[in-house]
């Protein structure tokens, strides 16, 4: 049989099966597709499988209303994994330009083992970094230089492989926490180790620094309290464990004595930073009859402490603004979401798991405005010889309000900024590689870990 012939059939079998229902729905891999919906989504829309049960509506009431946001501050320390260590820079002077600066290679990139997943942290000049096989490093945040490099295996006890981890900076040393399970310090000028403490389960999650202590969860939902001056371990807790996880680096957020703590079973935990005593609990989980993506509790966003209040999103779908003395949620929305709210004057910004740009009025959780981020960035890719194409959405990560801009990336190698006030795209830039990590903002710039291993600074 010739190659045209076989063509040929091989388009007739795949237009016939196409057609049949019968035999699509029974086929592998859900290449039949689905059957007819019972709700059609006209021209221009689309019906979420993720926002679940619920559609999140502006408030009649503030249409058309404005909203106070803070005049950009400079920033000159990016110390934490969320800028601050509770999570939090409101409006930073960055990237007045918006123009790529200079890229650098900084090690490996996300591959098959490894995941690039450590946000940004900077101090005293230097950006600090951590690539797909757990390698630190020092970069000018002027050039770009590498200044130096330290990797936090060992290599008799990770033979099995490991991956994620993060960086934190304070008092000289760079905190390092590890999926091969280790927490080190590092000299922050020569990247000399300080001290290494071994722990039973991989760390996942970047450090948070406070005090005189470093705080971090590893996967199987302990959170340890170290000394940073020595690593002798202060104190730990233990959350339910939760095998089901979102591939995100969050972190603890702490004000004063209050540790919050975010953990896989979707629950958000307050402790005294002095000893671990739990103050308060409260769990952002629903179920939803229409998803199993509900069962995924975890609360992959960083929590954001401001003004006394605890802002939390989960991959359940609740977004939640609790008091932070008493854990009391003053509201609650349903909002599917693995990025850190930002809380800035009158708002807070999230962005949605599908990709849902949404402004909600901070006091009473009514929402301003909604922008869909993904509208004309649908892609659609594979497939054979015309069907079975499948549809690619970018994955979100951000937002940071730097300069009067919404900016954030994406996995489709985009850095996008939106006018705050409206949502509106102002500028895109092209990275030349996906972006899962929100960006970092260190003196008027902003800097990009791409997922290929590539730091990029942003004027």
């Amino acid at each position: 049989m010739n190659r045209v012939l076989k063509v040929a059939l091989i388009c007739g079998v795949a237009a016939t099966v196409a057609s049949c229902g019968t035999v699509r729905r029974n086929l592998p891999f859900g290449l039949g597709g689905e059957e007819e919906a019972g709700a059609t989504a006209s021209a221009g829309q689309r019906i979420s499988v993720l926002e679940f049960e619920q559609t999140l509506t502006p408030s009649a009431a503030l249409s058309g209303r404005d909203f106070f946001l803070p005049g950009p501050q400079a920033i000159t320390a990016w110390t934490q994994p969320g800028g601050t260590s509770e999570n939090l820079v409101e409006h930073v002077i960055a990237a007045p330009n918006f123009q790529i600066a200079w890229k650098r290679n900084i090690g490996e990139g996300s591959a098959h083992v490894g995941n690039v997943m450590a946000p940004i942290v900077a101090a005293d000049g230097k950006i600090f970094v951590l690539d797909g096989e757990s390698t630190v490093s020092a970069v000018s945040a002027d050039t770009g230089e590498v200044l130096w490099k330290a990797n936090v295996k060992n290599d008799e006890r990770d033979r099995n492989g490991g991956f994620g981890g993060g960086v934190a900076v304070g008092g000289g040393k760079v905190f390092v926490s590890s999926g091969y399970r280790s927490m080190s310090a590092l000299d922050a000028n020569t990247g000399a180790v300080v001290w290494t403490q071994q722990v039973d389960a991989p760390i996942h999650g970047a450090p948070t620094v406070s005090g005189n202590r470093v705080f971090v969860v590893d996967v199987d939902s302990q959170l340890f309290a170290f000394d940073a001056a020595t690593g002798a371990q202060d104190w730990t807790y233990r959350g339910i464990a939760e095998p089901a996880r979102v591939m995100r680096a969050s972190s603890p957020a702490v004000s004063g004595n209050t540790v919050v703590a975010p953990f896989a079973s979707g629950q958000l935990v307050a402790l005294s930073a002095l000893n671990g005593q739990a103050v308060w609990e409260e769990t952002l989980s629903r179920t939803s009859r229409t998803s199993a993506l509900s069962e995924v509790r975890d609360v992959a966003g960083r929590p954001v402490i401001s003004r006394g209040m605890v802002y939390g999103v989960s991959h359940s779908g609740v977004l939640s603004a609790l008091d932070l003395r008493s854990g009391q949620p003053k509201w609650q929305l349903p909002v599917t979401g693995v990025n850190a709210p930002l809380p800035v004057g009158d708002a807070v910004f999230v962005v949605s798991k599908s990709g849902q740009l949404i402004t909600v009025n901070r006091d009473t959780g009514q929402i301003y405005w909604t922008r869909e981020l993904n509208e004309g960035r649908i892609r659609k890719e594979g497939g054979f010889f015309g069907f079975f194409d499948r549809e690619l959405t970018p994955q979100w990560s951000g937002p940071l309000l730097a300069s009067n801009r919404l900016v954030m990336v994406n996995s489709f190698g985009e850095a996008v900024a939106f006018d705050p006030k409206t949502g509106v795209a102002q500028t895109t830039l092209k990275l030349g590689a996906p972006a899962y990590i929100a960006p970092a903002a260190y003196n008027g710039a902003l800097y990009v870990l791409t997922d290929n291993g590539q730091l990029i600074c942003i004027r």
